[in-house]
C-alpha cells in the first residue's frame, strides 16, 4: 500500500508510521475505534460515526478525541487513496502509552486513521451462533472497544464451521449482535431487531435501516433466530446482508421480501445522502 496513514496529526509513509510498544491499545486493548464505508472514494455517515467514537470514548472514561482533525485525516487519505469502488476507514484511539498493567499513562492519546480497499461481502450470509454469550450489564456492553478478542475467537469459530459471521445470544438468552453486524429478523411478519439494552452494539446501519425503513426494537430470545420467516446482517461494510442458513437450520427466504424492500429503501437513501444527519 502507497496510500499514507495519519498518525497523530501527521500524515506518513505506512512503513514510516510508528506506534510505542507501550501503547495501551496494544498492551491492554484501551481503546475505542469505528469502521466507516468508502463509497466510490467518499465516506458515508462520517459525522454519525465520529459522534459513536466520541460516546464510546466517553464511555470509557477516556479524554475527548479531537473529532474535527480526525475528519481532516479522513479527507486528506481519501484524496490520496485510489477511487476504490468500496472502501474502508479505519480510526482507532487509545489511552496512549502506559505503564506495564492496567493504569493509564500521562502522555496523551494515540489516534489513527488507515483507508484500504474493502472487498464486497457474499450476497447472502451463512452464520453460526457460538456458545459464549455476550455480558449486556458488563462495563463495555454497547461499546466499540478495541477489546476484540473475543470477536476474533468467536469469529474464527464461526468459520471453521462453515459460517462467515458469529452470532453470540446475551446472558438472559436473548439474540444479540454478530461480530461485527447488528441483526434484524422477521417474525410474523414483524422486522424485529434486538433493544440496545440486549449488549448490542448501536450500528449506523442499524439505526438508518429502522430510521428510513422501520421495524421494531424488541428483546428476543436466541432460538427467534432460527424460526424467523427471514432475517439480515447491518454494518458499515455489508450495508443489508440477508441470511441464508443458521448453523444448519436453512431460512425460508434469503432474501425475503420483507428484506429485500429493506435493502432497496436503504441503497436508495444512502445513494441520495453520504452523511445523514
Amino acid at each position: 500500500m502507497n496510500v499514507p496513514v495519519w498518525v497523530n496529526g501527521e500524515l506518513l509513509a505506512p512503513a514510516e508510521a510508528k506506534v510505542s510498544v507501550w501503547d495501551h491499545g496494544l498492551m491492554v486493548g484501551d481503546g475505542v475505534f469505528e469502521t466507516i464505508k468508502i463509497v466510490g472514494g467518499e465516506s458515508f455517515a462520517l459525522t454519525r460515526h465520529l459522534d459513536r467514537l466520541a460516546l464510546s470514548a466517553r464511555r470509557m472514561d477516556l479524554p475527548e478525541p479531537d473529532l474535527e482533525a480526525i475528519a481532516d485525516g479522513v479527507r486528506k487519505l481519501l484524496a490520496a487513496a485510489p477511487r476504490w469502488a468500496l472502501g474502508r476507514i479505519r480510526v482507532t484511539y487509545t489511552s496512549g502509552p502506559g505503564p506495564l498493567g492496567s493504569d493509564r499513562g500521562t502522555q496523551g492519546t494515540t489516534t489513527v486513521v488507515i483507508v484500504d480497499e474493502q472487498p464486497p461481502f457474499p450476497p447472502t450470509a451463512n452464520v453460526t451462533v457460538v456458545p459464549w454469550p455476550r455480558n449486556e450489564r458488563g462495563a463495555l456492553a454497547g461499546v466499540k472497544s478495541t477489546s476484540y478478542g473475543d470477536n476474533a475467537k468467536a469469529l474464527a469459530y464461526a468459520k471453521a464451521r462453515g459460517g462467515g459471521e458469529a452470532i453470540f445470544g446475551n446472558l438472559a438468552g436473548n439474540l444479540c449482535e454478530g461480530t461485527g453486524s447488528n441483526v434484524f429478523i422477521v417474525q410474523d411478519g414483524r422486522l424485529l431487531t434486538p433493544t440496545l439494552d440486549s449488549g448490542c452494539l448501536a450500528g449506523v446501519t442499524r439505526a438508518l435501516v429502522l430510521e428510513w425503513y422501520g421495524g421494531e426494537e424488541a428483546d428476543v430470545p436466541l432460538r427467534a433466530l432460527y424460526e424467523a420467516e427471514e432475517a439480515f446482517l447491518t454494518s458499515t461494510t455489508r450495508d443489508v446482508q440477508p441470511i441464508r442458513m443458521v448453523d444448519d437450520t436453512v431460512l425460508p427466504a434469503a432474501p425475503g421480501p420483507v428484506t429485500r424492500q429493506a435493502m432497496e429503501v436503504f441503497a436508495e437513501r444512502s445513494a441520495k445522502d453520504l452523511d445523514p444527519r
